[in-house]
């Protein structure tokens, strides 16, 4: 190579008579110049060398327009057919490449016998050559099986000297396979008076020795054409060229492929393909892109191969913007880019976190017509189920139903996570029995999968069995299987194999921080916190690189032992590898440094807060209820209340005290925290919540302490609205002490404000007045107690006494106990109702419209609309005028079944009545449109109302947030939500709980989130909102999130509703 490149090949030269181009080849030197040839007929024949002799000269054979027009071949008469044919096959190789994994071979196209006559004529059945020229081929192909040096070229083929033109020996030279019998003749090919040096001859000769790999035979016959005088072209160079590249000698190709573009010679696109080609196998990206800058800076039509080659690479390097330019130079040139192409650029967008570009490649693949191959759907399903779009990656799936794609063992791995995902454990299970049918279970990915989807659903025996089926087949365990197999033992708080298991993992290698986190959780659920702290330190030894959250769970166990040092030592640990603490680890702190008496430190942690939540403060005012600090304790009070979710979290601190003053030994203490707390809240002009009053004044009553329940009770009904649970506890506190006359005063002062339906209150009641004399005698009282109360057996015992004992029944009772049956029975009670109402009419009773629009709103709740409207109707013929609670009754009773035309028209007749309609009778109408599918005309009253000068509440777009979201129309969902506060009104807990659940039922796992972070510092703790939320982040494979709010509902004394269920709808719609 370095003679070749040291050669005459480099300098630069310029024809006479030309236009200088950049490059050229050297002149020849004077010794090398072509003569005119001499008739000199006592030259030698057979010369013992190839080098020129000095008594004959080389004649000018590098004529190329002479050679070639010799060699032009001679029309023949299928030369159209073998156009046809070689179109046809062009056609089917594009074909092939946009079908992917449906592609199939094309079919031989055949000639037709009238073609084939012809082409025997043509003498074209594998004589292409003359015969003596398939002779000549013959015979020097013939002395492959002779050794080396056993015969001699000049006596093998003196036969066919002066049979063979210049041409001819060519043809035979081309058609050689072995490159001894090419060189050897070459050799006596040069003998011949009729042999001019040629390129062309010496590039079949490279050809010969290139497919061979001689490549220093190669390199010396490339010298003796430049000796000879013969200029290399471009198919000469370009021949060289594919020899270096497929042989692997990337460095001489590309010192040489230097000289060649320096002469100003350019290769063909095919050799320049052939160049990058190799140089991608062997994975020298960044030469095969600096030779693609070449192609286009050299103005070469790059064609579909260059433009793969060169996407590929930009892929291989990462460089995502330099790959999609070039995919679109590719696409404006006309090019269909290929599958794999495309693959390779979605996931390179995956790898990069560039989901919406991987998106919009799948788009722009199927607007193409590319059919996407098993690997492009796993890619995609894999991306959805990332982003959690659980709707299109099921629409994907069906769409690879409908091409008829058959999916394979990761594919239905990917479908198994997303059901897991989305709840549809009974999907997730059939998907899997599936593959196992099919015969595509190999995989560990899959089993891993299924396992992940039982622990979700709580079958931790079934998960576990499903591992042991794994290991039974032979299949390895890597150390995600591990950690799957260590969640499985957590999740069942089995010690011992949770244990056991981790020292396999420890054995395999080093296990990761969830793996250590799984099981340092597990010993602080169960209060193992000497073998917490022994698998701390043994962390530490075996220098474990700790990630947030085993941090976090570390910090609890230090706090839980009160190793304030320990903690703050980790602290620093934290600090020094770059995390910064978050608010949760803080309060933690604030909580360790609180209990241990350290409240300089509690404080100075506390201020480090960047935004206190409610948690931080109400701690922090607990510490200093305990150290008697008034004036800190003020501070922090008002702090808190100022907080949304303050005054719950104070209430939720008076029933903590007043729960732990039920313990004798703590009963002194804790009892004075919860009443100072409660009279410092009233002080500042807010009410502690009912339930809190409630706690306390029931506590004052079992201990028979009347005059501190009363001060209580007092100190809260002059000042605000008192709730029912208040009541209840002051009736049940006066019943204790025996003062039934206050209680009895207490409880008419309880119904007069329309707040008697409590179970408690009545059964307290009755049992008073039971024990102290006759109940019937103060029929009156208990059946208003009965009404209030809402309980339908103890109404309908009261009722049967009655009767039984004679007392006569009133038209008011008859009213009240049809209510108490459709207002708090159940459906199999309408005809009780229907009874009662019967008997009432039959007891010559007058009914008035009171007992009418009970009975209607009996029929309309059940459904049975045509009832309650015939019963309507009677009422007018009975001379009854139905006021404006019988329309808004009747009105509802349509609008459950959802005929809003009917709804619609007894509201003009309300209206012609001379009714006006008020917001309870809109609302009515409103439903009656959601009911009926017509949700635009439901929106459009609010507009009316509010032309009408009625403000619509919350309850409105409530109902038709509920709507659009049993529909599942998130999107409009979330329009309207924006419009409550585009109106004025502040939603309320209704509104946030019905966007939770469009969310959450969906399947829309961020939004949930997000919207579940917006609000869960501005409502008060809702059981419903802190269960969604728990398991929006579960599903979102947020662990740590969904601790964190388990530990805010337990701590508030929320029970957590396991019940619910994320993405139910996403199938259905």
């Amino acid at each position: 190579m370095e003679a070749l490149l040291n050669s005459s090949f480099l300098p630069p030269y310029s024809p006479p008579g030309q236009h200088p181009l950049p490059y050229f080849f050297p002149p020849l030197p004077k010794s090398l110049k072509p003569l005119k040839p001499r008739n000199d007929r006592n030259t030698s024949l057979f010369a013992s060398t190839p080098s020129v002799s000095a008594n004959w000269t080389l004649s000018d054979g590098n004529s190329r327009k002479t050679f070639r027009r010799n060699l032009r071949k001679k029309p023949l008469s299928d030369d159209d057919a073998r156009r046809i044919i070689k179109e046809r096959a062009r056609y089917l190789s594009v074909l092939r490449r946009n079908q992917g994994s449906q592609a199939q071979a094309p079919k031989w196209i055949r000639r037709t016998p009238e073609q084939m006559a012809q082409l025997l004529k043509d003498d074209r059945d594998g004589h292409i050559y003359g015969k003596h020229v398939v002779a000549a081929i013959k015979t020097v192909r013939g002395l492959s099986t002779r050794p080396e040096g056993s015969y001699d070229m000049r006596q093998v083929m003196s036969s066919f000297i002066t049979k063979l033109t210049f041409r001819e020996m060519c043809i035979v030279l081309k058609e050689q396979r072995g490159w001894r019998q090419a060189r050897d003749f070459f050799w006596w090919m040069k003998l011949q008076l009729c042999y001019r040096p040629s390129v062309i001859a010496y590039t079949l000769l490279l050809r010969v020795y290139g497919q061979a790999g001689k490549i220093s035979l190669a390199e010396d016959t490339f010298l003796e054409m430049i000796e000879v005088g013969c200029e290399p072209d471009e198919v000469a160079c370009g021949t060289m060229l594919c020899t270096y590249a497929r042989w692997g000698r990337h460095k001489a190709m590309l010192s040489f492929y230097s000289a060649v573009c320096e002469r100003g010679i350019l290769p063909s696109i095919a050799v320049l393909n052939f160049m990058i080609s190799s140089l991608q196998k062997k994975s020298l990206h960044e030469e095969v892109l600096r030779m693609w800058e070449q192609i286009i800076e050299l103005a070469v039509t790059p064609n579909h191969f260059t433009y793969t080659i060169a996407i590929n690479s930009y892929a291989r390097k990462g460089l995502l913007e330099e790959a999609l330019c070039t995919l679109r130079r590719m696409k404006n040139s006309g090019l269909v880019p290929e599958e794999l192409t495309y693959s390779l650029l979605i996931s390179l967008c995956l790898k990069l976190n560039q989901q919406a570009n991987a998106v919009e490649l799948y788009e722009d693949m199927k607007s193409q017509g590319v059919t996407p191959s098993n690997y492009m759907y796993a890619s995609m399903l894999s991306l959805y189920q990332k982003e959690g779009e659980y709707k299109k990656a099921l629409a994907l799936f069906s769409e690879m139903e409908r091409n008829k794609i058959a999916a394979d063992e990761v594919i239905y791995g990917i479908m198994i996570r997303i059901y897991g995902k989305l709840g549809f454990y009974m999907e997730a299970e059939s998907t899997f029995k599936e593959v196992e049918q099919l015969g595509l279970l190999n995989e560990e990915k899959t089993y891993v999968a299924m396992v992940q989807v039982r622990l979700n659903a709580g079958k931790y025996d079934m998960a576990l069995s499903l591992l042991e089926q794994m290991q039974s087949r032979n299949i390895p365990f890597s150390m995600f299987a591990y950690n799957t197999l260590l969640h499985c033992h957590v999740c069942k708080e089995d010690v011992a194999a949770a244990e056991s298991t981790f020292q396999v993992m420890s054995k395999m290698g080093t296990p990761d921080s969830s793996a250590c986190n799984d099981l340092l959780s597990l010993y602080v659920k169960l209060g193992l916190l000497k073998k917490a702290k022994a698998f701390i330190l043994n962390l530490k030894t075996k220098n474990i690189k700790f990630d947030m959250p085993l941090y976090r769970t570390v910090i609890k166990v230090y706090g839980k032992e009160g190793l304030v040092n320990q903690a703050e030592e980790l602290v620093n640990e934290m600090q020094s590898y770059g995390l910064e603490l978050d608010d949760f680890t803080k309060t933690s702190l604030v909580r360790m440094y609180g209990e241990s008496g350290k409240m300089i430190e509690a404080e100075n942690t506390f201020k480090a807060l960047e935004k206190p939540d409610v948690v931080a403060i109400s701690l922090m005012l607990q510490l200093h209820l305990e150290k008697g600090d008034d004036i800190k304790i003020n501070g922090f009070l008002t702090s808190l209340l100022e907080t949304s979710g303050g005054l719950e979290a104070a209430s939720q601190l008076i029933r903590k005290f007043v729960k732990s003053g039920k313990d004798p030994l703590w009963c002194a203490g804790e009892i004075n925290k919860a009443e100072k707390l409660h009279f410092l809240v009233v002080e500042l002009g807010a009410k502690p919540g009912d339930t809190s009053i409630a706690s306390l004044i029931s506590f004052y009553g079992r201990q028979h302490q009347l005059r501190l329940a009363k001060k209580v009770f007092d100190s809260v009904t002059g000042s605000s609205a008192v709730g029912r649970p208040v009541y209840s506890s002051m009736i049940d506190a006066y019943a204790r002490c025996g003062n039934l006359e206050e209680a009895n005063r207490l409880y008419e002062e309880m119904v007069a404000q329309g707040l008697g339906q409590d179970a408690v209150t009545i059964s307290v009641m009755v049992n008073a007045f039971t024990n102290h004399g006759n109940p019937l005698d103060r029929k009156p009282k208990i059946m208003r107690v009965v009404s209030c109360a809402g309980k339908l057996l103890l109404a309908a015992d009261i009722y049967d006494r009655m009767a039984s004992s004679g007392v006569p029944t009133s038209l008011q009772t008859y009213s009240t106990m049809i209510r108490q049956y459709f207002v708090y029975g159940k459906a199999g009670n309408l005809d009780k109702a229907s009874e009662m109402f019967n008997t009432a009419l039959s007891a010559d009773i007058k009914i008035d419209e009171k007992a009418y629009t009970n009975m209607i709103t009996c029929y309309g709740k059940a459904g049975r609309t045509s009832e309650a409207f015939a019963l309507f109707n009677e009422m007018k013929k009975e001379g009854i005028r139905p006021g404006k609670i019988s329309y808004d009754t009747m009105i509802n009773a349509f609008a459950v079944t959802g005929l809003y035309e009917q709804a619609q028209q007894l509201f003009q007749t309300m209206q012609s009545e001379g009714y006006c309609p008020d917001t309870f009778t809109h609302l009515a109408l409103t439903r009656a449109y959601l009911e009926g599918k017509k949700y635009l005309e439901a929106e459009e009253i609010i507009h009316v109302m509010r032309n009408k000068g009625l403000r619509p509440t919350c309850a409105y777009f409530n109902e038709i947030i509920t709507a659009y979201s049993k529909a599942g129309l998130v999107t409009d969902a979330e329009r309207v939500y924006v419009r409550i506060s585009e109106t004025g009104i502040a939603p309320d807990m209704s509104c946030y709980r019905t966007m939770l659940r469009t969310y959450m039922e969906n399947g829309c796992l961020d939004e949930g989130i997000s919207f579940f972070r917006s609000i869960y510092r501005t409502v008060k703790p809702d059981i419903f909102i802190l269960s969604a939320a728990v398991h929006l982040y579960e599903h979102a494979g947020m662990k740590h999130e969904a601790e964190d709010v388990l530990e805010l509902l337990n701590m508030h004394g929320l029970a957590f509703q396991k019940n619910l269920r994320v993405g139910r709808k996403v199938v259905q719609h």
